[in-house]
This record gives structure tokens, sequence and C-alpha cells, in this order.
């Protein structure tokens, strides 16, 4: 069925998919849902691999469009969210991949149809970002523990399993190291010790679905920040535990705070993570919040994750 609301004054309509993610009726149905809803001069690019995709969107912004639909998960939306930030342009998200946490904390349901309508008609929210070493990032960021398990998520696992592929793989890396660990958040120390991961969060949900950081909002000019001193299966199980019912800061394994600006120092090497995709290892983070960087189409009443 196609859409039968009329879209606003959206401007010039623009779609970047990566082509092996599938939502509803696939790409095609998407195409029919724009063609029902009267868009006109749509501008379409097609990508095998997420990384691709900011060329492409860089392409339609200088063909003029005003309206980016993102079709893909979370690392698709990480890439397309980092070369529109700033812009004039807004985005629409297309909930299509393994995970899609950032739809998911906005309220964006895996319905295409209705996901269509909310890019085309929903309200327009200027939504924070998060930076880390130069690249944005909208559901969270991290290192030690976390960005080991994206690491070794890889995309055979994760197609293969989907998001038991992050619990697989946790559960491998439950005895991973200790690694002494300063952060300093706006400029003030915060913590100096032994640490198995720090987290950046700009929602409240993240990898797995688990509810880490209880009061984040993407819309307060603000980053949570979390550090773990879990060691072992018994640490991570409480840990893991205490987070996945909503009391990330009962746990003795956890200190959470919030801040703008975020300095991580570690004493090796670790693989660090944004919004599900892996990158190099450092032993610097960077880190700040880009407040208003993003625009993003939302349903139009009331939705989680608004302040």
């Amino acid at each position: 069925m196609s859409t039968s609301t009329a879209p606003a004054a959206v401007g010039r309509v623009a779609v970047v998919a990566h082509r092996r993610k599938s939502l509803g009726g696939g790409l095609d149905a998407l195409r029919a849902e724009l063609a029902g809803a009267g868009v006109e001069d749509l501008l379409w690019y097609e990508v095998p691999k997420s990384r691709k995709a900011p060329k492409k969107v860089r392409k339609a912004l200088k063909k003029g469009a005003e309206l980016i639909f993102v079709w893909g998960g979370d690392g698709m939306v990480q890439r397309c969210a980092d070369t529109l930030a700033g812009a004039d342009a807004a985005m629409a998200i297309l909930p299509a991949g393994t995970a899609n946490l950032f739809a998911a904390n906005l309220g964006i349901p895996e319905d295409l149809p209705e996901a269509v309508r909310i890019g085309l008609c929903g309200r327009r929210r200027a939504l924070d970002l998060g930076r880390l070493n130069g690249e944005h990032f909208a559901v969270m960021a991290g290192a030690g523990f976390d960005g080991d398990l994206i690491r070794d998520a890889d995309r055979t696992l994760k197609g293969r399993f989907g998001r038991l592929a992050y619990m697989w793989t946790g559960l491998r890396h439950v005895r991973g190291e200790l690694v002494a660990t300063r952060i300093t958040v706006d400029g003030a120390k915060w913590f100096d010790g032994e640490a198995s991961c720090v987290l950046f969060g700009n929602v409240g949900t993240i990898t797995g679905g688990i509810p880490a950081f209880d009061d984040a909002r993407p819309d307060d000019g603000c980053l949570e920040v979390g550090v773990s001193t879990a060691n072992g299966a018994v640490d991570w199980a409480r840990t893991l535990g205490r987070m996945a019912a909503g009391r990330s800061e009962e746990s003795p394994f956890v200190r959470v705070t919030r801040g703008r600006r975020i300095k991580v120092r570690l004493a090796a090497p670790r693989t660090y993570e944004l919004d599900g995709g892996a990158r190099k290892e450092v032993s610097t983070l960077k880190v700040r919040v880009m407040p208003g960087a993003l625009t993003v189409c939302c349903p139009p009443s009331e939705v989680p994750g608004e302040r």
C-alpha cells in the first residue's frame, strides 16, 4: 500500500540505500511508496557497503537534496550522519539493518510505509551528535571490551545470527584485560584507575538493546560517559544484569557521568567503535558533543529520547 498522505514542502528528495539490507517489501516497495506520495525528481543511490555512502550523500547535497532517506542500520546511519553534520538537509531513517538503535530510540518503527510517512510528514528535530577522534556518532562509541566485541562480531557472524552475534562475541571477551585509564570530563579529572571499558552515549539504549544510560537524551547538549571496572565472567554478568534492568548506577563496577568534552588516555592501545562499526586501536580518545548538528525526521507526537 502506498503512502496516502501528501508530503509537506520537503524540497528535493534523495535516497541513499545499502542494497544488502532489507525492510518490508524492499527497495522496490520504497520507490512505490515515494511515488505514491507524490515525490518527483527523486535522486537515487545504492551502495554495497556503508563506507561508500558518504560520497553519495555529498553528491546528493551538491545536487540540492533537502531531505535524504537513509536505508540501512546504525552503521549506515553513522556514515551518513557524519557527512550531514552541520548541513541544512534533513535525514529520514529507514531502519533496514541488523541494529537500528538510533531509529528505535527516536520512535521510528521497522515499518516501511510508516517510516516513509515520518520522513515526509514528520517533525524535524535538531539532534546532537558525538564526535570522537574527528568522526561523528549518533548512538554511542566505546573502547575496550565494547570495541573488541564489535570488532569480532564480523559481517559474516552478524549476517547469520544478527543480535546473537554480539552475545556470542561478548562471551569470548568477558576476560578482557584491565588497562590503566585516565579520563577528564570538561577539563577536570574524573577517573584514574584500571578499566575494561569506556562508553560514550548520545541515547539511552545501546548495543544489544541494553539500556545503559538511563537519563540520556539526544537533544540536551551533553554526552553520557560510562566506565566499567568489571573483569571476568562473574563481574560482567552482574554488570550487564544491572544494566539490562535499567539500574546501571547501582553496579559496583560502573561509574556514569555526563559532559561536553571528554579525553581518555589508555596505557595500552585498544580498539574503539562508533555506532557498531569497529575502528583502529588507539591510546587516546578525544570526544565532544556537537549540539543540534543533525536534523532528523521524527514522529510528530511526543517520542522517546526527547527533552
